[in-house]
């Protein structure tokens, strides 16, 4: 087995008497997987209740959430069997070195592609965009007018250097315990708000009573389109490149069991409200990205200023989720280009020549890409899931050290069936729809 599988994402501490003060805490690891699981994903779980229905969609959540648990259980515990302590560690003991590029390139894929998307939502709120010949201004257009200082170009490059260069310089991500903390209360935040204005909107008879169950008005290509809403669950409850290094960073590695229970009950929680709410709040006109609806101009102060809350709390929260993908996406690179060298957070050469690189590439990616959204699903249907939930299953089938129970084979094949069943339905359906659109 290779260093760089065997060894870390963080550096091993030498037993002490003061060894607990380098260990991360059980509320870290806690808030750090929250903050892992609430995304981006979140702003287009209401799009998928305006698809599936209510009752489907909290069923589905209900689903994957309870699916994302039992596979973290799976990695870990097949981590504890071995001797490995990342992701590419455990699919290398199973499946050889291609099990483990295979990850790691998936992983890269998934991480560099939200950031990518939180950069865009970022620069949407603050600076504006431009969709279907609709202009929607920004906040700082907003507040302070058109000038070049406020465009999507000088807005990013701000946050990027000022905000977001000093986070992915944390070498050890118990170190964003706090900027994780912050982040999920201002989720909790949008939450709340979203929640008030809905249950206004009802007070007012302003609401239609929402659909409890799809719609299928156009035959199979109806049926089939539902499976385009699965994806995009999926990928709100995909944290699970986060694990081991949350985990290896506690006293016992076994306690990130604990904190991803905590964190899946809690983000479920928040993504069922989040979706019942705003679908209320805006019934059949809610957009892909519901961020987009609360653009939207009210008839009085006090909704403009709780409109302007909501995109500027979520544009921050995505602002403090970006650098725990960063913090993945790092390591992972690192592995697959270092494959030999150990403890990336002792080598200053390589630390800063990985992460400024893919921070200036990030930067470029959300300037240069105009919609993500077609991106978006594609990503749910394919590299989200096979992160969360194909190799997970994967690894408990092949049992090559012997842990896997026959309950967890059983658990793992209909996770395993499920997943790539739903992948290809998803995947064609999206194919279909996008040339038929295309041929229009």
């Amino acid at each position: 087995m290779s260093p760089a599988i065997k060894a870390p994402l963080l550096p091993n501490q030498e037993p002490s008497s003061s060894s607990s003060e380098n260990h991360g805490s059980f509320a870290g690891a806690v808030f750090n997987i929250s903050t892992s699981i609430v995304g981006a994903g979140i702003m287009a779980i209401p799009a998928a209740f305006k698809v599936l229905g209510v009752i489907p969609s909290l069923s589905i959540i209900v689903i994957i959430a309870w699916l994302s648990n039992v596979s973290a259980g799976f990695l870990m515990k097949s981590s504890l069997a071995g001797e490995s302590t990342t992701y590419a560690g455990v699919m290398k003991e199973s499946f050889g070195k291609s099990g483990a590029v295979a990850v790691t390139i998936v992983t890269m894929v998934v991480t560099f592609g939200s950031m990518i998307i939180f950069s865009i939502i970022i620069g949407d709120v603050l600076s504006g965009n431009e969709k279907d010949g609709i202009i929607h201004l920004g906040l700082l257009q907003e507040w302070f007018g058109s000038h070049w200082w406020n465009t999507r170009f000088f807005g990013l490059l701000f946050i990027f250097v000022f905000l977001l260069l000093p986070l992915v310089l944390c070498r050890r991500v118990e170190r964003l315990a706090l900027s994780s903390a912050i982040s999920f209360l201002l989720a909790l935040l949008f939450v709340v708000i979203s929640s008030v204005l809905a249950i206004i909107a009802l007070v007012q008879g302003k609401t239609k009573p929402p659909r409890l169950f799809p719609e299928l008005n156009d035959g199979g290509l109806s049926f089939f389109s539902l499976f385009t809403a699965s994806p995009v669950i999926v990928t709100a409850f995909t944290f699970h490149f986060n694990v081991h290094p949350v985990a290896f960073e506690l006293k016992d590695p076994l306690d990130v069991l604990s904190a991803t229970r905590i964190s899946v009950i809690l983000c479920a929680a928040i993504y069922s409200a989040t979706g019942l709410f705003c679908y209320l709040l805006f019934g059949d006109s809610t957009m892909t990205d519901v961020l987009m609806n609360f653009d939207q101009s009210t008839s009085s102060s006090i909704g403009s200023l709780l409109n302007d809350i909501v995109r500027l709390s979520y544009a921050i929260h995505l602002m403090l989720v970006f650098p725990l993908l960063n913090f993945s996406l790092r390591a992972n690179l690192d592995e697959l280009l270092f494959p030999m060298k150990l403890s990336l957070v002792e080598d200053n050469k390589r630390f800063f020549g990985i992460t400024f690189p893919l921070l200036i590439s990030c930067f470029l990616g959300a300037i240069a890409i105009p919609d993500i959204w077609y991106f978006f699903q594609f990503l749910g249907s394919t590299s989200t899931v096979s992160i969360a939930f194909i190799f997970p299953a994967a690894i408990v089938l092949r049992n090559v050290n012997g842990f896997s129970t026959l309950r967890e084979k059983i658990v793992a094949s209909v996770m395993l069936v499920l997943a790539v069943a739903t992948s290809i339905i998803a995947i064609s359906t999206n194919i279909y729809t996008f040339t038929a659109t295309e041929e229009t």
